[in-house]
């Protein structure tokens, strides 16, 4: 299975052609045209129609392009679902997600001839926290994928009154509760979105949070953050060189069924030949 980079997933108002245009020269990792909370009511058959045009387009290079439909409980859901599965996205990111249900039911839309389409899900509410093992654990039986799972913070702390501070304390309950359920059913994780796109020094700090808590990557708001995102949530050179380092010396032949070996003064295990193939594959889609 290819590893694919997702430091930085940028939102894009699929009404918004002027952002649609511009995102096709960014270098985000994924472009999200979202449905959802950024577009108007009035302007939700025009997102649909121009979110399905860029991804006819074959514009957008490597970036992966992923839709955030409306939830299968409004007016449009079901709609953006059938629309926009025929034209394959990579995933379809379903907000707020609280049960398996709504993964089961989304999935059911998707025609069998779109079986590489993948659902992401939206964790931002405080049921979806008490559900996220039953949420995770879907991924055993969908017909589909369950590849990500984004933060949604603000709904979260809008429903539960909490106050946040500079380290996320409040928060960090649910951070470390969704990345646990999403890792123990090999799933990807992006934190959520820093609202205040003007604070370069507290949105660095937030995502060197979110990489120190197992964050894949963040959801981003503004074309400005990008560059961050995909800084901080790259390995670092040293820690690449290191990992091709284990690698190499757990395959030379004279450490071959060995399941501990010292490599410049350290004990390696076979557990840490895996992390580091991940490392070096990320590094290799990224070109560190």
């Amino acid at each position: 299975m290819t590893i694919k980079p997702r430091r930085s997933a940028l939102y894009m108002p699929g009404s918004n052609a002027r952002a649609l245009e511009k995102a096709k020269s960014l270098d985000a990792d994924v472009i999200i045209f979202d449905l959802e909370d950024a577009v108007a009511p009035e302007a939700k058959q025009t997102a649909r129609e121009r979110a399905i045009a860029a991804l006819d387009s074959g514009e957008y290079g490597r970036r992966e392009l992923v839709v955030r439909i409306n939830g299968l409980d409004s007016e449009w859901g079901q709609s953006d679902v059938q629309a926009v599965a025929a034209h394959s996205p990579a995933a379809l990111l379903i907000p707020k997600v609280e049960t398996p249900e709504q993964l089961q039911a989304v999935a059911a839309l998707v025609p069998d001839a779109q079986p590489d389409i993948a659902l992401w899900a939206m964790i931002e509410t405080p049921l979806a926290i008490l559900n996220l093992k039953e949420i995770a654990a879907a991924s055993l039986e969908l017909r589909l994928k369950l590849g990500c799972f984004i933060v949604g913070p603000n709904d979260l702390v809008k429903d539960t009154r909490v106050t946040l501070d500079a380290n996320r304390t409040a928060a960090l309950f649910w951070l470390s509760s969704i990345v646990t359920a999403a890792r123990a059913y090999g799933i990807e994780v992006l934190d959520g979105v820093y609202n205040n796109f003007k604070d370069l020094e507290g949105y660095e700090a937030e995502c060197r949070h979110g990489q120190m808590l197992g964050m894949d990557g963040k959801t981003l708001i503004h074309p400005s953050q990008i560059e961050l995102a995909n800084q901080i949530f790259s390995p670092p050179t040293d820690e690449v060189a290191w990992a091709r380092k284990v690698i190499e010396v757990f395959a030379q032949r004279e450490n071959q069924g060995k399941g501990v070996i010292n490599v410049d003064g350290k004990m390696v295990e076979l557990l840490h030949v895996e992390m580091a193939k991940r490392t070096v594959e990320i590094a290799d889609a990224i070109g560190v």
